[in-house]
């Protein structure tokens, strides 16, 4: 009676928070064990064609983080609307947040297609032929899904704002298993190998998106996006979204950026040291949906909580999230472990790939826990509250000093191969917490947005 009281006093019941969190959680690792499948059976085309597709990926992931962060200006936006419940600014917002994804889109779509293979050989350089490619084959056909990837993240993203998580959740299901059953189709019956992947991968992609549109015109929702085709740009809409965006999608690049030279250096350990990377890093997405899925949602929750005027409940909701992820995280990351051995056999990796995998999987499990939720949901309430400057200069300053100088070192000087990436990136983590728990602390954090 006591707890049920104490719940009664604050904006979201533990059953409501759960509500919100548990179709986000499940979008984000059903998403990680589709991209795991997809690696599995581009496995079974060849280690050349792995890599190919995980070199890909890696330059994909750059693009599609931009378009996230749009996104992610949305959320915080509209949940800010929501909060005061100012319903017709929430939804122009939401218009203008559609009509901002696109341009950019179909901005790097364009440049995309015309600087694919110039690309590929300035960030990887001399690799072997036919991983060479294996990367301009998926990589051609991916680049035109660009359009659709942003548009279901903003759709996705005025849903969420709106507690409606349950929707995107569903979509995405369906999204990855048409992803799932098209590779085991085009490229186990057609034999369409990595060309098979990517198509696969693109239709899905149209059809989340498409989907996702349709179903934001229903009257039923708080916001209603209606006659896309009259959305016109709102400079002083824009100019907001672009404010909490542009951080962010400089934030996300500079990851992503990092990434890649980071995927540089591990391109020159040779075809079994990239596969062994690949796996781990796909298990190391699998580990971390979980913590992932309680940030996301704790951004609906602060948007809402700050557009009400409550401060107090901002804080206390990124503290009560901080510990859900820990406890997400230890679960996630115990689940990835054990699952690593079995899936390295399944994807027929060789001997020695499969051994480098597990013994960076051991170390990811033992450090992830520990540095992890500070270091990251922290941040996801941060930026929330409108302190997205602050995130994107620490979080650019610990990426290129930790884990992408450090990790550069241990592998091209010291000769560690790819476990250096690791322990790059664990320093990274440790850094972040610790300057992110000081931000919080002392609650300077906390901004209008509106």
């Amino acid at each position: 009676m006591k707890n049920q009281v104490k719940e009664s006093n604050h904006m979201f019941s533990n059953r409501q928070l759960l509500l919100l969190l548990i179709p986000i959680i499940a979008e984000q690792f059903l998403t990680s064990l589709m991209g795991m499948a997809d690696s599995m059976m581009v496995s079974t085309v060849g280690p050349a064609a792995l890599s190919g597709v995980s070199l890909v990926d890696a330059v994909n992931l750059l693009v599609v983080q931009a378009f996230n962060a749009m996104a992610t200006g949305g959320v915080i936006i509209c949940s800010n609307y929501i909060g005061q419940r100012n319903l017709k600014k929430a939804n122009d917002s939401a218009r203008q947040v559609l009509l901002v994804s696109l341009s950019i889109s179909l901005f790097m779509t364009i440049l995309g297609l015309i600087f694919r293979n110039g690309l590929l050989s300035l960030i990887f350089g001399e690799v072997e032929a036919d991983v060479m490619r294996a990367s301009q084959i998926y990589f051609l056909l991916t680049i035109l899904s660009y359009p659709f990837v942003a548009l279901a993240a903003a759709g996705s993203a005025i849903f969420r704002s709106q507690s409606n998580t349950r929707l995107p959740m569903n979509i995405a299901i369906i999204s990855n298993l048409l992803n799932v059953a098209g590779n085991a189709t085009l490229i186990y019956v057609f034999n369409m190998g990595v060309a098979g992947a990517a198509t696969s991968t693109l239709v899905s992609r149209i059809f989340n998106a498409v989907v996702l549109l349709i179903l934001l015109r229903s009257d039923k929702n708080e916001i209603s996006v209606k006659d896309y085709l009259k959305i016109r740009p709102h400079r002083h809409s824009i100019k907001k979204i672009l404010a909490m965006g542009v951080p962010n999608g400089i934030e996300n690049s500079m990851f992503q950026f990092g990434r890649l030279a980071i995927q540089s250096s591990v391109s020159t350990l040779g075809t079994i040291a990239i596969a062994a990377q690949s796996m781990t890093v796909i298990l190391e997405n699998v580990n971390g949906v979980a913590g992932v899925g309680v940030g996301i949602g704790l951004m609906t929750i602060v948007g809402q909580c700050l557009g009400a005027g409550q401060k107090d409940e901002a804080i206390y909701y990124t503290k009560k999230m901080i510990k859900w992820g820990y406890i997400a995280i230890i679960v996630s990351c115990l689940i990835a472990y054990a699952i690593a051995r079995p899936v390295t056999t399944l994807a027929g990796m060789p001997a020695e790939s499969a051994r480098q995998c597990l013994y960076m999987m051991g170390w990811v499990t033992i450090f992830k826990p520990i540095l992890w939720a500070p270091s990251f949901i922290t941040a996801y309430g941060m930026r929330a509250a409108g302190d997205v400057k602050f995130s994107m200069l620490v979080s650019t300053l610990t990426m290129w000093l930790c884990r992408v100088t450090l990790a550069t070192y241990l592998i091209r000087v010291a000769h560690i191969g790819a476990m250096g990436v690791w322990i790059g990136m664990f320093s990274d983590w440790g850094l972040r917490a610790i300057i992110f728990t000081i931000r919080f602390i002392s609650k300077k954090w906390i901004h209008k947005v509106i």
